[in-house]
């Protein structure tokens, strides 16, 4: 079977490894962003520069999409240049972004009316995981679509989960490791703002509970950058206002309490009111008064 020609739709924290990714396994990515200093920056070690998604469409088998959220993802797709109607019939169109998964299955319809695949295909795992091609894929889609791309699935990911033969099955699974996530997050703040509150030396605290049973993945990442006083949004405050206000919505349509994550998600917001929402998501322990945070730069 003959390899497909890939496009990749936006080179940011994780979109830019997945794309490596793609290269590591032979493919040669076509690629568009809307930084062209970051498409330039790819396509020197391998890879076609596209100057739309329009052009990128018209060029590839399999077009893989990797923006913020559902808005951006729709003019990635029907906006000026947008690459919909460029692709050929039969081609597949990932959706890589943590949207409503109702929005994912009203895509698949409109999709398929234009006579195009569609795999609903949130990810998870953070940019070293992506650039190392050891990311997780919650997918969902018909057996045409995973015929046609799960090859390249596969070089993108170390885990691709096929969690259902129609869209939306992987987004809503993704909206709840974004529930955990969120809530993790959150915790692991508040923890950190109490030891520091309590005279706590704050390298001995996360040495502790990296090692003991209230630690988590969460824990164990965010906190390193508290104590690196380094902010710098790997993933940003508000991706979280936004990933935890879809899991609230979610479960607000069949009435379903979720008293963490509301409460979650109100620090979060509390965190981006204040000024902090474009820094790295631990920076919602900004919220708590009366802590000295440690500065960057001081051992």
């Amino acid at each position: 079977m003959k390899q497909p020609t890939v496009g990749l739709i936006g080179l940011g924290a994780m979109g830019l490894g997945m794309a490596q990714s793609l290269r590591r396994a032979g493919y040669v990515p076509h690629v568009f962003d809307l930084r062209p200093e970051a498409v330039q920056a790819f396509v020197k070690d391998g890879g076609t520069a596209c100057a739309s998604p329009a052009a990128l469409g018209a060029a590839c088998d399999v077009v893989i999409s990797v923006v913020v959220n559902a808005a951006q993802t729709d003019s990635v797709l029907f906006g000026e240049q947008g690459c919909a109607a460029a692709m050929k019939p039969g081609s597949v169109f990932v959706m890589c972004s943590t949207v409503d998964p109702n929005w994912s299955v009203a895509l698949e319809a409109r999709l398929h009316g234009m006579g195009l695949l569609y795999i609903d295909a949130p990810i998870s795992g953070g940019a070293a995981k992506a650039a190392a091609g050891q990311m997780t894929m919650m997918t969902a889609a018909t057996p045409a679509a995973y015929a046609k791309a799960g090859a390249v699935l596969d070089a993108m990911a170390g885990k691709v989960y096929r969690l259902g033969s129609q869209a939306g099955a992987g987004s809503k699974v993704k909206i709840i490791n974004q529930l955990l996530a969120g809530v993790h997050i959150a915790a692991a703040a508040e923890a950190m703002a109490l030891g520091l509150r309590e005279g706590v030396d704050a390298a001995a605290l996360y040495e502790v509970i990296t090692h003991s049973a209230g630690n988590s993945w969460m824990f164990e990442n965010r906190m390193a950058h508290v104590l690196a006083g380094d902010y710098t949004p790997l993933s940003a405050v508000d991706i979280f206002v936004k990933d935890l206000g879809l899991v609230l919505d979610t479960a607000r349509a069949s009435k379903f309490p979720l008293p963490l994550a509301s409460t979650a998600h109100q620090m979060f917001m509390q965190a981006s009111t204040a000024g902090h929402g474009r820094e790295d998501d631990s920076a919602v322990i900004k919220i708590f008064p009366g802590i000295d945070l440690p500065k960057k730069g001081t051992p």
